[in-house]
Order: C-alpha cells, then sequence, then structure tokens
C-alpha cells in the first residue's frame, strides 16, 4: 500500500521523518508530512488525498502539514495544520473539528508511585465520583443564561473568579484560558442549550482522566522546570473538550457556509472543506463563536480539575494547591497567530486540527515560567500505554508552524473496535497489568482499546526524529476513568 502511495501522490523524502506532496496545478502549496518509514506505510489513502486537498484552499500558507499521529478527519485529517492569510484567506470548521478545543490539562503531584499503587482503585472510584462521565452526563452546576455566557466570554477566567483553581494555573494554561474574540452572542441557542448543564463533565468517546507515574526523565532540566522532579512521581492528565455546545456551533456554522454559498461546494475537492472567506461577517461570526467555544473548553477542564484535587484530598490529603498545572493545550482549534513567511513575519488563521501548539523558548505566547525552556506539549498514548511530555523546538516553529501530534492517533474506527474488541475484556487485560479502568459503559472501553491506536512510540520516533519536538518525559497509566 505504500509503495502505491508514494507513487500516487509523488511522495518524496526531504530528510529524515519529513516528506513532500508537491505543489501540483490545483493546489496553492505543497504538503509537509511528518512521518517515519514505519507510520508511512500505514497512512489511509484518505487520510493523504485529505492533506493533498488542504493545500488548494485560498490563502495557505507555506504548506498544507500534516502530524505523525495523522488519519482521516471531517475534511483536514486529523493531525491536520495549516496557516490561512488573514486577508486572502479562510477560515474553514473541517481544519478544526466537531469538538472544539478538545485538548489536554496535566497536572503534577508531590505524591510517588509508591504512595499510589496501594491505593489506585480508591482514587479511580473517588475520580469517577466527582466527575461526571459519559453520553449525556450532566454537572451539578446549573448555569443561568447570563453565566454561560460569562463562561462563554471569560472562559477560564470564569473558573477562577467563582473559587475553582488558581491563579497559577490560567498562568499554565495556552492563551491564559481564554480567546479574546469570543462573542457569546454569536452561539446559537441551541448550542447554548446543549451547553448549559454539561460544564464540568467528561464526556464520553476518547476522553479520559488518567493517573500516571512518571517512568522516564529524558531532560533532568526541562522536566524540572515543568515541575517534574522525579520518575515514579505521580502526574494527572485530563482530556475533554467543548462538550456538546462545541458539536453544536460546528453544525450550525458548516450548514450555514453551505446554504450560503452552494456554487463553493462544487468547486471544492471536498465539500467538507466548506469556508467561510476571512473579512466576512461568517467568518467574522464563526471565528467570534468558535473562540467561545474554546473557552468554554477551558473552563470545563478547570473545573474537572479541581474536582480531580478534591478526589485526591479525599484519597490521599493532598492539599488542593500541591497538584500543580504543568499546562493546558488546546488540539482543535483556529487561532490568530505570527509566523515568519518568506522571511518576513505574517498574521495568519492558524488551524490546528487534532494537532497541538509546541513553540520554542522565548516564544512571546508562552509562560513566563516557560520562556527559557519552551512550551510544554503533552502527546497522550492509550489507557494501555506510555503518554509523553515533549518540548517545543525552532525547527518546529519553521517547518511545522510551532506544532506537533496530539496523541498516538486511531488506527481503526470506533466502529471496527467494537467489532473487535470486548470492553469487559480489555478491562481484565488492563488489570493484569495493573491499570485500574473504571467507564461509564463497556462499550467505552472497547472504542478506546489500546490496539486501536498507532504504536505512540513510533509517533514519539517520528515527532523526535524530524526534530519537531523534543522528548522530556515519559508517564504510565496506573489508573484511568473513560468516558
Amino acid at each position: 500500500m505504500a509503495e502505491e502511495l508514494i507513487k500516487k501522490y509523488n511522495i518524496k523524502k526531504v530528510e529524515n521523518c519529513i516528506y513532500s506532496i508537491p505543489k501540483t496545478a490545483d493546489m496553492k502549496v505543497g504538503a509537509l508530512l511528518f512521518l517515519s518509514e514505519s507510520l508511512l506505510k500505514n497512512v489511509e489513502d484518505g487520510a493523504m488525498k485529505q492533506a493533498r486537498n488542504v493545500a488548494t484552499m485560498p490563502g495557505i500558507q507555506k504548506a498544507a502539514v500534516a502530524m505523525p499521529d495523522m488519519h482521516e478527519g471531517y475534511g483536514f485529517p486529523i493531525g491536520g495544520v495549516a496557516a490561512m492569510d488573514i486577508e486572502k484567506g479562510c477560515i474553514s470548521p473541517g481544519g478544526i473539528g466537531y469538538d472544539i478545543n478538545c485538548g489536554v490539562r496535566m497536572l503534577a503531584t508531590p505524591l510517588t508511585k509508591d504512595d499510589v499503587m496501594p491505593k489506585a482503585r480508591q482514587i479511580v472510584e473517588a475520580m469517577f465520583e466527582h466527575v461526571p462521565c459519559g453520553v449525556g452526563s450532566k454537572s451539578d452546576i446549573r448555569l443561568s443564561q447570563e453565566e454561560l455566557n460569562k463562561v462563554l466570554n471569560k472562559g477560564a477566567r470564569w473558573a477562577v473568579d467563582n473559587n475553582y483553581g488558581f491563579e497559577d494555573d490560567l498562568e499554565h494554561c495556552e492563551s491564559n484560558g481564554s480567546l479574546p474574540d469570543a462573542n457569546a452572542d454569536y452561539v446559537s441557542s441551541r448550542a447554548k442549550e446543549r451547553g448549559k448543564n454539561q460544564l464540568d463533565t467528561l464526556g464520553a468517546g476518547n476522553h479520559f482522566l488518567e493517573v500516571q507515574y512518571v517512568d522516564k526523565i529524558f531532560d533532568k532540566e526541562v522536566a524540572k522546570g515543568f515541575g517534574i522532579e522525579k520518575e515514579g512521581q505521580i502526574t494527572v492528565m485530563i482530556h475533554c473538550g467543548s462538550r456538546g455546545l462545541g458539536h453544536q456551533v460546528c453544525s450550525d456554522f458548516i450548514r450555514e457556509m453551505e446554504k450560503t454559498n452552494p456554487e463553493l461546494l462544487q468547486q471544492l475537492p471536498d465539500r467538507q472543506l466548506v469556508y467561510a472567506p476571512l473579512g466576512s461577517d461568517l467568518a467574522k461570526r464563526y471565528f467570534g463563536a468558535m473562540c467561545a467555544a474554546a473557552n468554554y473548553a477551558w473552563c470545563n477542564r478547570h473545573i474537572i480539575a479541581h474536582r480531580v484535587r478534591t478526589a485526591f484530598k479525599q484519597v490521599f490529603g493532598t492539599k488542593p494547591e500541591e497538584l500543580k498545572t504543568i499546562y493546558d493545550v488546546a488540539h482543535n482549534i483556529a487561532k490568530i497567530e505570527e509566523h515568519v513567511i518568506d522571511g518576513k513575519k505574517k498574521k495568519v488563521m492558524m488551524h490546528r486540527k487534532g494537532a497541538t501548539r509546541a513553540f520554542p523558548a522565548e516564544h512571546p505566547e508562552i509562560p513566563k515560567a516557560y520562556r527559557k525552556i519552551g512550551q510544554p506539549a503533552i502527546l497522550p498514548g492509550t489507557m494501555g500505554t506510555a503518554s509523553y511530555i515533549l518540548v517545543g523546538t525552532q525547527k518546529g516553529l519553521e517547518m511545522a508552524f510551532g506544532s506537533t501530534a496530539h496523541g498516538a492517533g486511531r488506527a481503526m474506527s470506533r466502529h471496527g473496535a467494537l467489532r473487535q474488541f470486548r470492553g469487559e475484556t480489555i478491562k481484565k487485560e488492563l488489570e493484569a497489568h495493573n491499570i485500574i479502568v473504571k467507564s461509564a459503559s463497556w462499550k467505552g472501553i472497547a472504542e478506546e482499546a489500546p490496539k486501536a491506536y498507532k504504536n505512540v512510540d513510533e509517533v514519539i520516533k517520528a515527532t523526535e526524529g524530524s526534530g519537531i519536538c523534543k522528548i522530556v518525559a515519559r508517564v504510565r497509566p496506573i489508573g484511568v476513568v473513560k468516558g
């Protein structure tokens, strides 16, 4: 299959773990693929076609980029990155995704593996009790229309103002947990209705809470700067997004874009790439609503972190302030950023769809605490394998717009996983390896079976081999709560 794909798309090797699809007549730019040889052999034709299609979009700069975890998605491949000229470009919901600002927050704790292993089941049960999980899960937080609008406009700041978490959390969060262009007025009443009772909920799908231990530190100096002091230290990972609100925002604007410009659908290589030209009223409203949904997601992860701290206090007696936010990163988002293009600084509308921002040292958009070492990038594996903490590099900024992979990336669909795996069996296998699993459903465990994903170590090999990020530390799971 790899040989057929290489021939079909004229794929060229640029350097170690970097390949290109050269520009053709219908492409505005070429495509850059950050893959190991093994990953290249297993990329779906559909994902490769999507990467190529992205390169045809108006105003795209430098290259359509695909991360090591690339696989077929909606419009863009998951793992897709594109920068659009702020004046002549466009904004496309397919380049952001339905779960707007699905992302990861990671906490460092003062506990060790020896402290936690005897109470692993207790802490998993406590987190499951404190954080509503599963399809249709609802929160105890009841928001008035006015308060929901504040969440949408202020993001994680709303949480701190209402005694959830700390200022320090905001300082260690991408964009401080709030995008200034958010406008709750652009979010439909249907989206707000779906979101009003879901703040502080994990949801389902690939969302999770995971208690981990630091298995190996690769860069002691950077790790210490991130708050990772020693091997055996306990960390917690929170992975979720904007729930039904974000999904509805995406759906609403895809329909409006299709209705507004039906001629465009005939011109596009894939109607899922439907877009609004930047500068148009439709683009302005979609971006404002998307930023509001992103803010909702940051607030959601922030409050869930507060609940996790409560669970740890209940089981281990830790103080909430002892569980410190290492970082919170988005991986389904569009943002206005400045990048060097053709030797000049230029504002662009960055699309990252299943891709994580990873800026290098001295970049002005990362926290002061990390300014000298670079931004943490969090790359989850599966509930049965390792996850990684990375740090951004200058090469990654120059070649991949300061982006990296967002996880292991699926190797099979959820339907495929359900046909092949049983949740009860997966749970038994994981617990045989001392990994405690708690889920709202057996289906949720089966869909997220470790073998349904790519080999995370191969994704890391391509990530570090290409030079777009450096490995800082590896963590392994002790207990997992799935939606």
